[in-house]
């Protein structure tokens, strides 16, 4: 059951961002902190959902390149707070970092998931 579950929310990260984000208003109380709890969460579901989207639609895993824009977007964010601020502060950083990677991924996971809509209705419509 608890696999199950997990294979959801990774098929389905908005699943995970609205049942954190329910789960955390009910403790918090507080609208803006359940958010970005339920983005922070989320953002390791909609990673591993895009690893696994790009797996389904080509076969082939693209893991170290997830991994290596993971880095690369932390030393461009490192690179950039240091030229702002001369210091560099390790909470804000990652903070920016996550939140960052959030939009990314969910970019990404929408443009898989359109991606691999189309193909599965192009390989059915035009069957060869």
């Amino acid at each position: 059951m608890f696999s199950s579950l997990i294979a959801t929310l990774v098929t389905i990260p908005l699943l995970g961002y609205l049942a954190v984000f329910i789960i955390s208003k009910q403790i918090t109380k507080k609208h803006k902190k359940s958010v970005h709890i339920a983005l922070d969460v989320s953002t390791f579901l909609f990673i591993l959902s895009v690893h696994y989207l790009i797996i389904v639609i080509w076969d082939k895993s693209f893991l170290w390149m997830i991994i290596l824009s993971l880095l690369i977007t932390a030393v461009i964010f490192i690179i950039i707070q240091w030229r702002i601020k001369h210091e560099i502060n390790m909470r804000v950083l990652f903070k920016g970092f996550w939140r960052f990677n959030f939009l990314l991924y969910l970019t990404a996971y929408i443009i898989l998931m359109l991606i691999g809509l189309v193909q599965r209705v192009t390989s059915v419509v035009f069957i060869p």
